[in-house]
């Protein structure tokens, strides 16, 4: 669950990035009134399903009195999540029944994804864990044990995901202390950590997360969740190429969202930016069906042309591959033509 502002706030975590995410802003009311947008944009009954969290610092990125600033889309409860709308579910990728202990998932052949933290940053409206049971997941009641045994009984599992929720939103010590776990299963190469928190919360990025990172004999990959450029301010891209020498591999995975980033030039630009910064284009998502967000869908026609006019104008290492999650598949299914 999302911690209180007297837990993130407590002596023992002192942390800036801590004081920070206390203040993130969880009244519509007030996003609206900050950004000087009509009340009209808001939505309480969605805000109850699914509450706001939005960062000062990624507020301080969109614009003053624009509804359909591309940041704020991403963020603001809308009236169209509360309608039911065929062919989108709770759990749109089959995260529930691929759980082989509580809070390890294993969907494919050679890793697992450890549900490492219950909560984010920032609560993004297409969220394809919006509806998760994150309070029967979340290993961190138990300690890891069963996790730990799990992954250390198969000796076919190579890499970990950390994911979520966030997992940087655990503190540091609890972060090394289950990355030196991992590090005693000798079968396991890497570390794979999903994460938004250096694009929304980039004072996260501290010199306390600097010392371990990618210091141990796991190699680590850290994939960003960027969707547009107006994202990648000069703080974030500076925390990026810090995290970059940390002698950590760094990629990025979008969504491609109706009225966010879907036209051209927003796309190259992000992958452009964010090469700049040190991050590989990696995945650009097909919107996962999750129930409450049908309105950011992207028809799989219109993907396959943005797709290729990216690569008739960027060098093939910046264009992402096009993939959709398909509960059941051994792996992301590939979109292309």
């Amino acid at each position: 669950m999302i911690p209180t502002k007297a837990e993130l706030l407590h002596p023992v975590y002192p942390a800036s990035w801590q004081r920070e995410l206390a203040r993130a802003v969880t009244d519509p009311q007030e996003l609206i009134q900050r950004l000087e947008l009509p009340c009209a944009a808001i939505d309480l009954e969605a805000n109850a399903d699914f509450p706001l969290r939005v960062p000062e610092s990624f507020i301080a990125r969109m614009e003053r009195g624009n509804p359909r600033d591309p940041l704020l889309l991403q963020v603001l409860p809308q009236n169209r999540e509360t309608r039911s709308v065929p062919g989108y579910y709770l759990d749109p990728v089959g995260d529930q029944a691929s759980m082989g202990v509580p809070g390890v998932i294993h969907k494919y052949e050679g890793r697992v994804l450890l549900v490492a933290a219950g909560s984010c940053a920032v609560h993004c409206r297409y969220c394809f864990r919006r509806h998760f049971a994150y309070a029967e997941a979340n290993p961190m009641r138990g300690e890891w044990e069963a996790a730990m045994d799990y992954i250390a009984n198969d000796s076919t599992i190579r890499e970990v995901i950390l994911s979520g929720g966030d997992p940087l939103l655990l503190a540091d010590s609890r972060l090394s202390n289950l990355m030196m776990q991992l590090e005693r299963i000798p079968h396991l190469r890497r570390v794979r950590i999903h994460t938004r928190l250096p694009v929304v919360l980039p004072v996260r990025v501290d010199e306390a997360l600097l010392r371990w990172l990618g210091r141990g004999r796991l190699q680590v990959v850290m994939v960003i969740h960027a969707n547009h450029p107006n994202e990648l301010d000069e703080k974030v891209r500076h925390v990026l190429r810090k995290i970059a020498e940390a002698n950590v591999i760094l990629l990025n995975q979008s969504v491609l969202l109706k009225g966010v980033n879907d036209r051209l030039e927003v796309l190259s630009n992000l992958s452009e930016t964010l090469f700049v910064a040190g991050v590989l284009p990696y995945y650009l998502h097909l919107l996962d069906r999750v129930q409450g967000a049908a309105h950011f869908e992207v028809s799989e026609n219109s993907a396959l042309s943005l797709i290729d006019a990216m690569r008739n104008c960027l060098p093939g290492y910046l264009v992402p591959r096009l993939v959709r999650e398909q509960e059941g598949a051994p792996a992301k299914q590939l979109i292309d033509n």
